[in-house]
């Protein structure tokens, strides 16, 4: 299976420039049978106006990722800020396939620090998708400090972690994508905003396809606006688990 990781900017309150930006990056990965945006990629992190736009914006977004889907045969996933059925605010990772149809997930650990818990509500489900025989396990940003809530129990082939993560804190997030693709033996699939975002955070980016002996197999560069793809081998891999039973052996 062919990933793309797509590491884009944003524009605050210019949604059409965003996902046009956002469209030209995924057309240079032609043939992906899978495209993965980062967390609230078309308006920002907790930025000013994000949530009183969310009724609006979250549904357009989500019908974009439905067009790009459709247009290119193949999987789209992304977070939005999004308003639920009950009238709740969540930031939720959509699974988009060709057809329209999509599965999500909200993002349970909420991070506190940011504020997100004063206006976003937490998910409470474990949400693992499968696509063209590949199972991913759906992380939003923070998740990723918390390996007990990822843990694979035998029921995931990759793991897919989309951020707005700060460039202040990028060596913990190249140790914990590695240390996720050690432990759980599986791919670790991760996108990150690159750039300022509405003068809140600078992103670093970094965003990465790492295998489950914490190789890298294509990055995109610190504060560089791109994309990037790999090859995902799944033979490799169930010989890797089949040889060396990490899982099997698990607490």
């Amino acid at each position: 299976m062919k990933v793309a990781i797509i590491q884009n900017c944003i524009r605050t309150k210019q949604l059409d420039w965003t996902l046009q930006f956002a469209t030209d990056l995924i057309n240079q990965q032609p043939g992906a049978d899978l495209y993965v945006l980062p967390e609230t990629f078309a308006t920002g992190f907790m930025v000013e106006g994000t949530t009183q736009q969310a009724h609006v914006q979250g549904p357009q977004i989500l019908l974009w990722m439905q067009q790009q889907a459709r247009r290119l045969n193949a999987a789209v996933a992304g977070s939005i800020a999004i308003f639920d059925d009950e009238g709740l605010l969540r930031n939720r990772l959509f699974f988009v396939r060709p057809d329209g149809s999509y599965d999500y997930y909200d993002k349970h650990h909420l991070f506190t620090y940011a504020g997100e818990t004063k206006d976003y509500v937490a998910g409470q489900r474990r949400v693992v998708v499968e696509w063209r025989g590949v199972r991913f396990l759906l992380q939003v940003c923070y998740d990723l400090r918390f390996p007990v809530f990822s843990r694979n129990r035998g029921d995931y082939d990759a793991v897919i972690y989309v951020a707005n993560w700060p460039l202040s804190r990028k060596d913990v997030w190249h140790t914990l994508l590695r240390a996720r693709a050690l432990e759980n033996q599986c791919f670790v699939i991760a996108t990150n905003i690159s750039g300022d975002d509405a003068g809140v955070c600078y992103h670093a980016g970094d965003s990465a396809i790492i295998d489950a002996y914490g190789h890298t197999l294509a990055e995109c560069i610190t504060g560089r606006v791109e994309s990037a793809s790999a090859e995902l081998d799944m033979e490799s891999l169930q010989r890797f688990r089949q040889k060396f039973p990490v899982l099997a052996d698990a607490d």
